[in-house]
């Protein structure tokens, strides 16, 4: 199962990045049929803010996978490494509630607005929202094996920055 996610985890990151290339482009076609051409696309404007939408909710679901989300670690540096393995299981326990919150709030959007049909794309509007239901489901994957993989003993809490924050302490030669 660790394999699986593992390879759903890289896939999400190369689509996000693929995602991430592709948008760019459309965005420096869009500038440049409008300032150099004085032409207006239709399609670039709404199909760059979809690519936007799934590389920042995939990349979110790797960043949870691989411990690089947002969080307010003082609390964590002042406790014993036994508090921590309970503040960050909280921690994961709150962003599984956030996932799950993506998914049913995010479903219903998209049910509600499927009918609709984006004008300058030609599909349905629901697919705007399908990102936020595919991240939510991702970071509800990977919260979960946060959990299990920690309860099972293994150490899922290594900090990949503490190694960076001890070495500022250390005078570096030159």
């Amino acid at each position: 199962m660790v394999r699986f996610l593992t390879l759903l985890c890289d896939w999400a990151l190369y689509i996000a990045g693929a995602g991430l290339v592709v948008m760019t482009v459309i965005v420096f076609w869009q500038v440049f049929v409008r300032y150099i051409l004085n032409w207006t696309n239709t399609w670039t404007e709404v199909t760059a803010v979809m690519l936007m939408s799934w590389f920042i909710f995939l990349g979110a679901a790797v960043g949870v996978r691989e411990n690089y989300h947002l969080g307010f670690d003082v609390l964590l540096y002042a406790l014993p490494k036994g508090g921590k393995k309970y503040l960050r299981s909280v921690s994961d326990i709150v962003v599984l509630g956030f996932s799950i919150g993506m998914i049913y709030y995010g479903t219903q959007l998209v049910r509600l607005s499927w009918a609709a049909t984006m004008p300058a794309l030609g599909i349905p509007e629901g697919l705007r929202y399908v990102p936020l239901v595919c991240g939510g489901i991702l970071v509800a994957l990977f919260s979960l094996e946060r959990l299990a993989l920690r309860f099972a003993g293994h150490d899922v809490d290594v900090d990949p920055h503490l190694d960076e924050a001890l070495d500022l302490d250390q005078p570096k030669e030159v």
